[in-house]
């Protein structure tokens, strides 16, 4: 029951957190403004993308959780997701689009470390992170290229 109880609260903390952190962080009217590339997404995708990946995070975390709740690839994922909840209200809170990107990469950092760390323990949370490496790599070129527009 403890591996439950660890995984519904992993779960409420990934998928509640990264959900209300989009809500309070909408972007409004100056991300509206801003010039964006051709590949910028329409604004209604980032929803149901970002709630699959919030699982997939909260799954890959429990799963090294399970195994060793202190070694490296534990405090990566800490340190990813306060990184991934930094992003939101930097970029759309405080409109500072330079600071998000070193953010994203930092962000982007943590998450190929996990994969790499671990892959050793356990090959299914690695490539959970797959997935959302792939993705954030996507928003930190969206990121770069939006900086660079604007």
């Amino acid at each position: 029951m403890q591996g439950v109880a660890s995984l519904i609260l992993l779960l409420v903390l990934a998928v509640g957190g990264g959900l209300a952190i989009g809500f309070l962080t909408a972007p409004g009217e100056w991300y509206a403004g801003l010039a964006k590339p051709a590949f910028n997404p329409p604004n209604w995708i980032f929803a149901p993308v970002w709630t699959v990946l919030y699982v997939l995070i909260a799954v890959a975390g429990w799963r090294i959780f399970k195994r060793d709740r202190r070694g490296w690839p534990m405090t990566l994922w800490w340190g990813q997701l306060a990184l991934n909840f930094l992003w939101s209200p930097v970029f759309f809170a405080a409109h500072d689009i330079r600071l998000a990107f070193i953010v994203i990469l930092l962000l982007l950092a943590a998450i190929v470390a996990f994969i790499g760390l671990a892959w050793p323990q356990d090959r299914v949370a690695a490539l959970l992170f797959a997935a959302y490496a792939a993705w954030v790599s996507f928003a930190a070129v969206l990121n770069g290229t939006i900086l660079l527009l604007n």
